[in-house]
């Protein structure tokens, strides 16, 4: 993989990565009012690693999601070549299986450094990793080496000058991009002046671009306190944190927008996206800070879902109007994915609508069990499932051979193991044949069990088989033919 547009670290204005604040829509607004690099929100490579890249084709996004389906990281064209993809990391090899990930739709990795947080030191990420250069050099090393896209890191000072020096000039040989510098230590907090002398003796003292960050609270009041900072601090670039939080529009070289704007600007994006609720709301509320508490404030504290948050700011008709795209492109989607499935079915298959619901069935039996029953008593060889996810909404629909004949439900399910029990129901009905459902009186299989059978026939789970055939087939569309669809 190359680097089509390689990223420039020296004389840029930076949103800085901000848990909770640092998502798609306040980049995007950042991007908007002048921000020229946009950081996202740290995310910790076990959880990365968990997800699924997935081409939203509703939204127009990247999205990378978690087994639970919550979207941990999404993206867009928009910002591909202006975004830094930050990761919470302790593991070189991890840190390179994230970075590998995510690469092609990112501009730059960035480890952090900083964070003086006790979930995040705990583990050994943060800024724990400040006392263990040998692990820095580790991460930094293997990361340079193992992808195209330019890598950062973003540290806090240590309690000497000195020692801080040292340790940046290792961390430059990695070969990284940047470094950025929090100008507190580790056990400072916002309201500690922050130390431009530090930040300064690093930006003399190595050839890398330094990007200097932790001016919200002495010098960072308008666009024009940017380069202050800067001069200050004698650095390449200047990272804005609380700052743009308070108000995105201080990238703006004309100067501020008016706050009722600026949240009108990022709601727009928040419900372009499909940003959580809460997130939306979180961000709205360090935007109002002292305004809380007027009637505005209270509707958007009191606001449970996206439409109640446009409403709480005379919103409601673009929220309606937004989701209504939505909707309409969600079902001319479905319609293309259906003609498709429709094209490609297999006429033999015998099919029919129905599904799995384990509440009519006793505990610990499943149609899947008296399928493979019935299979052994008429010496047939055990059912095959074939499972597919589709892409659109990502639910599933499995088809099981029995004795050469093919059969399906018409109805997808959320999980693979739902499809293969409508699948054995289909299956059960079309051979006439009992599926062990409770109005169909007495229990053989149960009964079985009650005689001590140690038959392979039960599960540890409730209603799954113990053991699956090791000939059953299962085929998932992934990477960029998922999507998943927002749920608004």
């Amino acid at each position: 993989m190359t680097v089509n547009t390689p990223l420039c670290f020296r004389g840029k204005k930076i949103l800085a990565p901000m848990v909770r604040v640092g998502t798609l829509p306040m980049r995007l607004l950042a991007l908007d009012y002048g921000a020229d690099i946009v950081y996202c929100e740290e995310l910790i490579d076990i959880k990365m690693l968990q997800c699924k890249r997935v081409i939203n084709e509703v939204l127009e996004t990247v999205d990378f999601v978690a087994p639970n389906d919550r979207v941990v990281f999404r993206t867009c064209e928009r910002e591909r070549e202006r975004v830094v993809f930050q990761m919470g990391s302790a593991d070189a090899e991890r840190a390179l299986a994230v970075a590998k990930l995510v690469e092609s739709d990112v501009a730059g990795i960035d480890i952090n450094m900083g964070c003086p947080k006790e979930y995040s030191t705990k583990a050994s990420m943060g800024a724990a990793l400040l006392s263990d250069p040998d692990k820095i050099e580790s991460i930094l090393t293997t990361l340079v080496k193992g992808i195209c896209k330019p890598v950062t890191c973003k540290i806090r000072i240590l309690p000497s000058v000195e020692d801080t020096v040292n340790l940046v000039k290792r961390i430059e040989k990695t070969g990284i991009a940047a470094i950025a510098v929090h100008g507190r230590k580790k056990e400072e907090r916002p309201q500690h002046p922050v130390h431009c002398d530090v930040i300064k003796a690093i930006s003399e003292a190595v050839s890398i671009p330094v990007i200097a960050n932790g001016g919200s609270h002495d010098f960072i009041k308008e666009y024009a306190d940017i380069e202050t900072f800067q001069k200050a601090t004698a650095a390449s670039s200047v990272m804005i944190a609380r700052a743009a939080m308070w108000n995105p529009s201080v990238f703006r070289k004309e100067g501020f927008c008016p706050l009722k704007d600026v949240m009108q600007d990022y709601i727009k994006y928040a419900v372009r996206y499909d940003n959580h609720y809460t997130n939306t709301k979180y961000c709205l509320c360090q935007m109002l800070r002292e305004q809380l508490e007027t009637t505005q404030g209270k509707k958007l504290h009191a606001a449970q879902s996206t439409q109640e948050i446009c409403e709480a700011f005379e919103m409601g008709d673009f929220y309606e109007e937004t989701t209504a795209i939505f909707e309409a492109k969600k079902t001319s989607l479905e319609t293309k994915v259906q003609d498709e499935d429709d094209q490609m079915e297999d006429p033999d298959v015998i099919k029919m609508a129905v599904r799995f619901d384990k509440r009519e069935y006793p505990p610990q039996i499943t149609p899947k069990m008296y399928l493979l029953e019935w299979c052994r008593k008429e010496k047939h060889p055990q059912p095959v499932y074939e499972t597919v996810q589709r892409p659109l909404d990502r639910l599933f629909c499995s088809v099981v051979t029995v004795a050469e004949q093919k059969y399906r439900s018409t109805l997808w399910d959320k999980s693979k193991k739902l499809a293969e029990q409508a699948a054995a129901i289909v299956c059960l009905r079309a051979l006439g044949v009992p599926e062990g459902k409770l109005c169909e009186g007495q229990n053989h299989l149960i009964n079985k069990r009650k005689r001590g059978d140690q038959e392979p026939l039960i599960s540890r789970d409730r209603g799954e088989d113990l053991a699956e055939p090791s000939h059953k087939k299962a085929n998932f569309i992934e990477d960029t033919s998922d999507m998943n669809v927002p749920k608004i």
